[in-house]
């Protein structure tokens, strides 16, 4: 049997990092887990290592102290690898936006392939917008691959 590349793999790895927020969007990622929403079914498996992941899902703020962090994530991912913006804070800052030590939105840190939109943002928005990066990551593989 020879190796397999991740690009042949059919259940995509979902590495989850709260950058600093009110825990809003994070009790609705959570709430995806759930049966009621099952995101399981798309074949998501949900990862700590970010050497494993091949989609960051990033909800809150980048700031000054957890920008290093969330780089070191980025580059730690394989690629073809996607970054989704949970909420309004990832997006923009959010209600955190004038706070001294708030860059912004995660874009201000790292590449964004999909915001979702919302405070908090919906279970059915993120699943959206996690589906969004499937499509995207599937691009990246194919211009990986070809």
């Amino acid at each position: 049997m020879g190796i397999i590349h991740k690009s042949q793999l059919k259940s995509p790895w979902l590495l989850h990092y709260d950058g600093s927020s009110c825990n809003g969007c994070d009790i609705e990622v959570l709430a995806c887990l759930t049966p009621l929403y099952d995101v399981e079914r798309f074949g998501i498996i949900n990862t700590g290592n970010p050497k494993h992941a091949d989609i960051l899902l990033i909800t809150g703020s980048v700031n000054h102290r957890n920008a290093r962090v969330i780089k070191n994530l980025y580059d730690q991912m394989a690629e073809p690898k996607i970054v989704v913006a949970v909420g309004t804070c990832a997006s923009t800052g959010g209600v955190f936006h004038n706070c001294y030590n708030v860059l912004g939105g995660i874009d201000q840190v790292i590449p964004v392939d999909v915001y979702v939109p919302g405070c908090a943002a919906r279970p059915e928005a993120i699943i959206d917008g996690v589906v969004m990066g499937l499509q995207k990551l599937k691009e990246k593989t194919e211009e990986v691959a070809g």
